[in-house]
């Protein structure tokens, strides 16, 4: 067994209690074996904490990682429009190798963070799968299947993928890539091909995760077609179980609250593109009163435009409370549990804690900031002061990713080259 030892920090504890110890690691299991004070020469390798606040790893719960490649492509549009108009136009030129170098580039982003794990919809998925392998970082990945706009075959075809990528992928990269089938949306799949897919992704033994209640235009075609609100559409083809999560539920009403409460499927708050894309605001703080499980995404790269979750946070922190009325509404503490256990609960994650037996996903902070300056609450600092570059080491599965802002994992140079090419020869080919 070699250990790891993250010296003479603060650390965040699962009831948001902070305390000076050290954390000792076995790094072959990946688990986190003790948190105390005075283990700092226990440790065959010593990570220093040092005026520095150590937390969970913070869960990216909805990404499209690979879109790095489209940051600030276009912006400024409602999503319909920016979807139809822009992205998926330059989407449909990408080759494996934009989606390697995207990816590659949003990995790189994420360690350089904090994050730890996340959760990835894209296509191209085993490209993702081996890019997230070689970067050391946890993952649940899944092929979005559209079947709008295809004639039948290529609908099959193309839902057939996402429960097949689903099947052969989950426990990938010893144990740290799960999976999910993953139709983009209960408006760009066709009902019939729910109604087939989903019991079998339920026979796989995957969950499901789906963009749903993003916008009104997600909304009323459901409510005029089917006579019933979308996650009650969604609860009658079998989509609302403990296991599956889905992405946004901006334009929720009571009614579906209580469905996801009675449920238990988990919602994944992505505040930052909503507001760009003028979306709305999702009411956070009544789903959390409802004893729904609510984690944090930063959605992708895109419409975001960076894949911070400590931006994201005081994201949600601002317009929970905005969206309630009431500033004490999607408190720090809240916040913070969003973007850690939460999001690692709605992915089926172990990680999100800190305490023995735990995965050893963490992060490290630099609080010799005057942003982080003074220290009359910790958890306060996470949510509405720090910043991604105030992140000094970064650790997944026990194994170090980032050390003093050194990203070991990945050539951080020749990753930003790649994407830059990429880009480049992106743009050259849509312009043809």
């Amino acid at each position: 067994m070699t250990t790891l030892s993250i010296t003479d920090g603060r650390v965040l504890r699962p009831n948001g209690t902070i305390e000076r110890a050290d954390v000792l690691v076995d790094q072959e299991s990946g688990e986190i074996l003790e948190i105390a004070p005075g283990l700092a020469g226990d440790g065959d390798e010593t990570l220093d904490a040092a005026n520095s606040l150590v937390t969970p790893g913070f869960v990216n719960g909805h990404c499209h990682v690979a879109m790095t490649l489209l940051r600030g492509y276009a912006d400024d549009k409602p999503l319909e429009a920016w979807l139809r108009e822009d992205i998926w136009p330059v989407e449909g030129a990408f080759t494996t190798e934009d989606i390697r170098a995207g990816t590659e580039l949003g990995l790189l982003e994420m360690i350089k963070s904090g994050t730890t794990a996340f959760a990835d919809m894209y296509f191209e998925v085993p490209e993702i799968a081996d890019a997230v392998e070689a970067a050391g970082l946890r993952a649940l990945l899944g092929h979005a299947t559209v079947t709008v706009a295809k004639d039948g075959e290529a609908a099959l075809a193309d839902t057939q993928e996402s429960l097949d990528v689903a099947r052969d992928l989950d426990g990938a990269a010893d144990g740290r890539i799960s999976t999910a089938f993953m139709p983009h949306s209960l408006t760009t799949v066709g009902s019939e091909y729910l109604e087939e897919f989903v019991p079998k992704a339920r026979e796989a033994g995957v969950p499901i995760h789906y963009h749903a209640n993003e916008t009104r235009e997600e909304v009323t075609p459901i409510v005029e077609s089917e006579g019933v609100r979308p996650l009650a559409y969604a609860a009658e083809r079998g989509m609302l179980e403990p296991e599956d999560f889905l992405a946004h539920g901006v334009h929720l009403d009571e009614s579906e609250i209580g469905l996801l409460a009675e449920a238990g499927t988990s919602v994944i708050h992505c505040p930052a593109s909503n507001m760009k894309l003028a979306s709305g605001m999702a009411p956070v703080q009544r789903m959390l009163e409802a004893g729904v499980t609510v984690g944090l995404g930063t959605d992708g790269a895109a419409s975001n435009n960076d894949l911070s979750m400590l931006d994201e946070a005081r994201d949600a922190a601002m317009l929970g409370k905005l969206a309630a009325e009431d500033a004490s509404a999607v408190p720090a503490e809240t916040v913070v549990e969003m973007a850690t256990r939460g999001s690692a609960d709605a992915l089926g994650f172990e990680s999100g804690r800190l305490e023995a037996g735990a995965p050893a996903d963490l992060a490290v902070i630099d609080l010799e900031k005057p942003h982080l300056t003074p220290h009359h609450d910790l958890v306060s600092h996470l949510a509405y002061a720090a910043a991604a570059a105030d992140v000094r080491h970064t650790v997944c599965d026990g194994r170090v990713l980032m050390r003093d802002r050194d990203v070991l994992s990945l050539d951080e140079a020749a990753v930003r080259e790649r994407a830059l090419e990429r880009a480049s020869s992106l743009d050259a080919r849509v312009a043809e």
